[in-house]
């Protein structure tokens, strides 16, 4: 029942005049605007001959295929066929289905099922509003969706993945919260250190006192908060569209309120790219070698806080069983 979620197609502002291709767990889909601006989403196949409707023009509303010119229209249903005499009826039930499709923060979202799980996607917070500045990322992982929020929610990989960049190995006692939500989990960390951070040092103060909570949720986004003294606030969300079994793209939004923030983001924007093409790296690294050897082999240790709740959570879903109950919490003390 993974497909009854929403996933995120594209931007909104890709879309414009022309049709985009996309995959969501191995659904292929044309997404393109309406006559009325709406975004609409249909399968990527033309009923007559099979072409790749993506492949084709949006013309006043319609989708045009690339082969014989046939109209669709936003129902998926077939509007035109110019091979036939003028006047003449288009024979009934030549329609492409069609996929639920809303607009959302500036995305498009699309869900496989005619009766979405939830009646709108997680929203990202504090989009637009005064003193907060924002940027948008695109990454596409060579890994499943659980294996990208595990990295996403993942403290200790960030000590040797990303080092001086994000943290370094200080071996320093800290202690976090676990508690499940009746939507996912979240990880709230105690006393962490900063020391040798190429981003905690050009983004915080050493003085300020940090919050720092990770949260899972379900089915595929990670909320990471970073909350400080002196309010600076910073929260990296990240929404996973699947492509396949092994291929994810993620929509990534960085959203901050701190002094100066348009000119924090000048800079802040390549370093944070430049972050997750690390992750790229690794967990790319990671499957290729899942691949060589055939088959994943995972060990959990209580260091792996959300972790285990990811794949519970998903589990549940798929199996249309009873995910974990909200209200667990549990203290876990690990060395970051």
């Amino acid at each position: 029942m993974l497909d009854a979620y929403w996933y995120i197609a594209c931007e909104s502002q890709e879309l414009r005049q022309r049709a985009i291709a996309v995959t969501i767990l191995q659904t292929f889909l044309v997404v393109f605007r309406g006559a009325d601006g709406r975004a609409v989403a249909l399968a990527d196949r033309c009923v007559h001959r099979n072409a790749p409707l993506s492949q084709g023009k949006v013309c006043r509303g319609e989708l045009r295929c690339p082969y014989h010119g046939w109209h669709y229209g936003a129902d998926g249903g077939v509007t035109l066929i110019p091979a036939l005499p003028e006047g003449a009826p288009i024979p009934d039930g030549l329609a492409a289905k069609s996929y639920p499709c809303i607009e959302q923060d500036g995305y498009v979202w699309v869900c496989l099922q005619d009766a979405p799980a939830m009646p709108q996607p997680p929203h990202f917070p504090y989009l637009g509003e005064p003193g907060w500045v924002h940027f948008r990322m695109k990454t596409r992982f060579h890994a499943a969706v659980e294996t990208c929020l595990e990295n996403f929610l993942d403290c200790p990989h960030a000590t040797y993945v990303h080092q001086y960049w994000f943290r370094t190995p200080t071996f320093k006692p800290v202690k976090a919260i676990v508690s499940t939500l009746p939507d996912g989990a979240v990880a709230e960390y105690f006393e962490e250190p900063r020391e040798a951070s190429l981003v905690w040092w050009l983004l915080s103060r050493k003085r300020s006192q940090m919050k720092h909570c990770d949260r899972f949720i379900a089915p595929a986004t990670s909320r990471v908060d970073y909350q400080f003294s002196d309010q600076r606030h910073y929260i990296i969300m990240s929404a996973c569209t699947p492509i396949s079994d092994t291929e994810t793209e993620v929509y990534t939004v960085i959203n901050f309120k701190v002094p100066w923030g348009r000119l924090v983001r000048l800079f802040f924007a390549p370093l944070s790219r430049r972050i997750i093409q690390q992750d790229v790296e690794i967990l790319n690294q990671q499957q290729a070698n899942v691949d060589r050897f055939g088959q994943p082999c995972y060990r959990f240790i209580p260091a792996d806080l959300l972790a285990p709740y990811i794949r519970k959570w998903r589990h549940a879903i798929q199996t249309q069983t009873a995910p974990p109950p909200a209200g667990i919490e549990h203290q876990v003390e690990m060395r970051l």
